[in-house]
């Protein structure tokens, strides 16, 4: 679903950039610098971006074998969080999802087109930047944080940034609700 919505904004981006009035990002650097930019540090903090790109039915196996397990694991290092941060019901609804064989399938097929068709996509755009405002918005205590600058990654490919961070890591969206909200309105609303 990332990779095709990807695809879609790219190519509104480059061909109708009218049509994209604001992008934001959230915790994340280009899929160009994930993959290209990668050492020992990347690769142990993101190291699901190798595992679930990896073809099928290897990961969604692994994966279905302890669902649970492997989400909660992943909650708590991608996040800078414990699983008693969520919300009950969010994490029920998360479980619900993650339970579900299509979900794990949907969510390895994703990564699979991050490591083949978008990576293709994001070199071949190397050099053009995207006009519209971007809200660069990430986790500052979590590992994308540490590991990148990822206002800087994101300036290389955008003309516009605006950065804003919050003190979670990558699920900071759950931990800060509230928090999130306001300053997404408030860049979407060019009150920020």
């Amino acid at each position: 679903m990332r990779s095709a919505l990807l695809r879609m904004i790219r190519s509104a981006l480059c061909t109708d950039p009218d049509v994209v009035l604001t992008l934001t990002v959230m915790d994340i650097v280009p899929t160009y610098a994930m993959f290209m930019d990668t050492n020992r540090y990347v690769a142990s903090a993101y190291w699901h971006w190798y595992f679930l790109s990896q073809p099928e039915p290897f990961p969604e196996r692994l994966i279905g074998n302890d669902a649970d397990f492997f989400y909660e694991t992943c909650l708590i290092g991608w996040g800078a969080t414990k699983i008693g941060d969520f919300d009950a019901d969010m994490l029920a609804a998360y479980r619900r999802a993650w339970r579900d064989p299509a979900m794990i399938h949907g969510s390895c097929s994703d990564y699979r087109a991050a490591a083949s068709i978008d990576l293709e996509h994001d070199a071949a755009d190397i050099d053009r930047k995207v006009a519209c405002p971007t809200l660069v918005f990430f986790g500052a205590s979590g590992a994308m944080a540490r590991l990148f600058d990822i206002t800087t990654e994101w300036r290389k490919r955008c003309a516009r940034v605006v950065e804003a961070s919050l003190p979670g890591g990558h699920f900071f969206v759950d931990q800060f609700p509230a928090e999130t909200a306001r300053i997404l309105l408030g860049f979407l609303t060019g009150r920020q």
